[in-house]
């Protein structure tokens, strides 16, 4: 049986979610609220662990969603449930009717502005992650002027009481690292630290990153927190740290830092999740109905989720529960 399949978000999880639906003979459509397809992969320069570029891996997704149903510039602005499924109102006034949901809307970069200590939006070298991702894409950002000592610091927003946000964010040290790396390729002089709390590399390849980081690249990965930032007479940042491994306080004059900062469930859905009755969990992202044989389902009939906006997810694991949910939506369809 063949009906329309309502995907939330065209990030990788709902992109990969939909070539899969159309490949078991669904009709999914895309609801993408900016004007291309991708998300955050394509704001991206390599991925990690092995480099590989990521506009390769958005253009092959792209090709694989031809023939899909795509409305860009375009949010959902009210869902109801009816006997036959559901029916959309789009910001344009169009209408959808839907036998199934999936919410696929990704996340949010935690605001680097909430931890004032770290100096972002205050000193002109305190910059984000994503910011320093632009720049490897592009080769422009007028403030990485050839700097001759850098520090990256992890867990921005994530297992921080402060911000309320106890969880890890999975991806940060080894996205730290692979940066690392890159900034070495750029400026092969500079000095670069990375201050940690742990180092949380769980995934394929991951351990061996981490070692080639530090004998081929050199890189200084330092464990204790960056408690404050501060800047001097030359515009140089000053910062405050705790090596906790000697058990010793430790004071830097650093030309850049970079800022880890961790996922958060994208906030622009919480009216539509309402709408359909999906809860959040105690981490603030959205609640699934079984960790172990329900990770792409909700308490609620025909709504699915599928990728980070359920948790922190590296690209992989995004991938894998956008293809699961396909089967779940083709199986809950056939079984009604």
């Amino acid at each position: 049986m063949k009906e329309n399949i309502l995907i939330i978000g065209g990030g990788a999880a709902g992109m990969e979610a939909a070539t899969q639906l159309q490949k078991l003979g669904q009709t999914p459509i895309i609801i993408e609220k900016s004007n291309a397809l991708g998300g955050h992969v394509a704001q991206w320069d390599r991925l990690f662990p092995a480099f590989h570029p990521a506009k390769d891996v958005v253009e092959q997704m792209l090709a694989n969603v031809k023939g899909v149903d795509v409305r860009m510039n375009t949010e959902v602005a009210d869902i109801q449930r009816n006997e036959n499924g559901f029916k959309a109102v789009l910001s344009d006034n169009t209408t959808i009717d839907a036998k199934a949901v999936v919410l696929a809307t990704g996340f949010d970069l935690f605001n680097a502005e909430r931890k004032q200590e770290y100096g972002y939006g205050i000193y002109n070298n305190v910059i984000t992650s994503l910011e320093l991702e632009k720049f490897f894409r592009t080769g422009k950002d007028e403030r990485i002027n050839n700097p001759k000592k850098i520090g990256f610091v992890h867990c921005v927003g994530a297992r921080d009481v402060k911000v309320c946000n106890t969880y890890c964010s999975k991806v940060c040290c080894t996205t730290a690292l692979k940066q690392a790396c890159e900034m070495k390729e750029v400026f092969p002089d500079a000095e670069v630290y990375t201050f940690y709390m742990d180092l949380r590399m769980f995934g394929p390849g991951y351990e061996d990153l981490y070692l080639r980081t530090q004998k081929d690249f050199d890189v200084k990965c330092v464990r204790g927190r960056v408690c404050e930032v501060s800047e001097d007479m030359d515009g140089r940042l000053v910062i405050k740290a705790e090596d906790t491994l000697f058990g010793k306080p430790l004071k830097m004059t650093l030309d850049l830092l970079v800022l880890m900062c961790s996922m958060e469930k994208n906030k622009s859905i919480d009216a539509i999740q309402q709408k359909l009755g999906v809860a959040n969990n105690s981490d603030g992202f959205m609640q699934i109905k079984d960790t172990y044989l329900g990770m792409n389902d909700t308490a609620k009939d025909g709504v699915f989720v599928a990728g980070t906006c359920t948790a922190p997810k590296s690209l992989p694991d995004t991938i894998a529960e956008a293809r699961s949910v396909a089967v779940e939506v083709f199986n809950y369809i056939n079984n009604r």
